[in-house]
């Protein structure tokens, strides 16, 4: 195949059907509040490598206040997302133009939000100096750019194992085995290399669980993680060397967690960045502490700080619900440092406002739980931690609703038809949130089986069924493959679960 018009990067297979809550640019009002910057209103975004488009036709169905715009290289990719689109009746613009010449349309906006998730590391340094540019252009004074990429000094150790995979796709996959089959064979490669106990791997354990960690994945993520020709993972500081030419400046971790010390970091490490006065120089010492490999960033176009008073006025005006059943709420979280408890006296007052499953201005919580000795800076950082950990999310402002229902019911019902047939899409949209919600296979089927007029949980298990046992498939448990109306039980039992506890969450979130 010609590389012309692919730049190196892997098109012989489609990317994952993933969907990336970073994406979602009413996302981003929390974590900037609580980091003392100004969060813009959006009514432009736009995303550039949208992949399938999953994130980008979910945002565009479940936010019709904000005009979306993107582009894909890949046309089969962009002609899903437009399909996407255009049954969920938004009005996204989507392309399948490469960076060079979508960034140049005349016909464009400017933005309130730019976002690139999985595009930075694997392109070449000609196409960053287009999106540099572009980033320049047009993205607003005020205008939040999110961005993500491969991290150093974390991928230090692994970077070899991907070095050596993609020399050996080079040089002995056959002309006609497909990236797929030059990705297996380099595993297997690699994994007989391993074997042999080189010095690189007895000095670097961390690179050969990667290995093993990779064995197991999907195929077409690994192709595209580690099979483009272009892969620079980079630290902090080359980042925002590219990024000063756009005018924009960091401000702070899209992913929450990450930016929570005590999650992250010894009391003596958090001490010591405290006393680095540069932004640059304290986020790089911060990624040799936890070993960051991936970083999720918000960038701005000309920051403008809160003060004191006006950041908490702005941050209590924010809306925030729950999106997960009582049953499963975390009693711990996971950083750097390992896994710590969540004090009951601290998140029992939040979860028992937040039950009832509407929406709460974050001065609601605030009021409620400052009678029972929890004060505003921990209010903060356990939302912190429940946006990370997808327990809470922030309610869309400013959005018409019915529309946004409207738009949200039909590219779901797309979604969920799809799941007859096929598994890769986990994701449905939320038109409260502006986003998207994890939907599994069967689940989809119970909720389409429900809007066709299945009133029961043996009416929604018994739809599934039939489209399992039409296709000839089967339900594995515990490594088992079940037979006849083994499936059936497992589905009602399914589907009780989801009614219980997945059903009233989803309602709540206008699923």
């Amino acid at each position: 195949m010609s590389t012309e018009w692919t730049a190196g990067y892997v098109t012989d297979v489609n990317y994952t059907f993933g969907y990336y809550a970073e994406l979602n640019p009413l996302r981003c009002r929390l974590p900037l509040l609580m980091a003392g910057l100004h969060a813009p209103k959006i009514e432009s975004a736009c995303e550039l490598g949208f992949g399938q488009g999953l994130s980008i036709s979910i945002h565009a169905a479940a936010q019709p206040s904000v005009d979306w715009y993107g582009t894909d290289f890949n046309p089969s990719q962009a002609a899903f997302a437009s399909e996407m689109v255009r049954l969920s009746g938004a009005e996204a613009k989507l392309y399948d133009e490469a960076f060079a010449e979508f960034c140049h349309r005349r016909d464009l906006p400017d933005f309130d939000f730019i976002g690139l998730h999985g595009i930075w590391t694997w392109i070449s340094d000609e196409n960053r100096g287009v999106l540099v540019d572009f980033i320049r252009r047009k993205l607003r004074p005020g205008g939040v750019l999110y961005i993500s990429y491969n991290t150093l000094p974390g991928w230090s150790a692994s970077a070899p194992i991907r070095h050596l995979m993609k020399r050996h796709a080079d040089v002995m996959g056959a002309p006609g085995q497909g990236v797929i089959g030059r990705t297996d064979a380099a595993l297997d490669f690699i994994e007989q290399f391993i074997a042999l106990e080189p010095f690189y791997s007895k000095i670097n354990p961390g690179a050969v669980e990667r290995l093993k960690q990779m064995k197991g994945q999907d195929r077409r993520y690994l192709a595209h993680e580690y099979m483009n020709r272009d892969w620079s993972p980079m630290y902090f500081a080359d980042m925002e060397r590219w990024l000063d030419d756009a005018k924009v400046g960091f401000a702070c971790s899209a992913h929450t967690i990450d930016s929570l010390n005590e999650l992250n970091m010894t009391a003596q490490q958090a001490e010591f960045l405290r006393g680095i006065p540069d932004v640059s120089l304290r986020e790089t010492a911060r990624d040799y502490c936890v070993n960051q490999q991936f970083r999720r960033d918000y960038w701005i176009r000309g920051a403008r700080a809160l003060m004191g008073r006006e950041q908490v006025l702005a941050i209590r005006e924010e809306r925030i619900v729950l999106a997960m059943a009582k049953e499963d709420l975390p009693t711990k979280a996971r950083g750097a440092l390992g896994e710590a408890g969540l004090i009951d006296a601290v998140y029992q007052p939040i979860y028992d406002v937040l039950l009832d499953y509407k929406p709460h201005t974050i001065l609601e919580l605030e009021t409620s739980v400052v009678g029972k000795n929890v004060s505003f800076a921990q209010l903060t950082s356990a939302l912190s931690i429940l946006l990370g950990l997808g327990v809470v999310h922030q309610v869309a402002p400013g959005q018409d609703l019915s529309k946004a229902k409207t738009r949200a019911l039909a590219l779901n019902k797309a979604i969920a038809q799809r799941s007859l047939s096929a598994s890769d899409i986990g994701t449905l949209a939320s038109p409260l949130i502006g986003g998207g919600v994890a939907a599994t296979r069967f689940q989809q089927m119970f909720w389409l089986s429900r809007q066709n007029g299945g009133k029961t949980v043996e009416d929604w298990a018994q739809f599934a069924w039939s489209i399992l046992r039409e296709q000839g498939q089967a339900l594995i448990k515990d490594g088992t493959t079940l037979e006849g109306d083994a499936n059936l039980v497992e589905l009602k039992w399914q589907a009780e679960e989801w009614a219980r506890k997945t059903l009233p969450v989803w309602t709540a979130l206008g699923v």
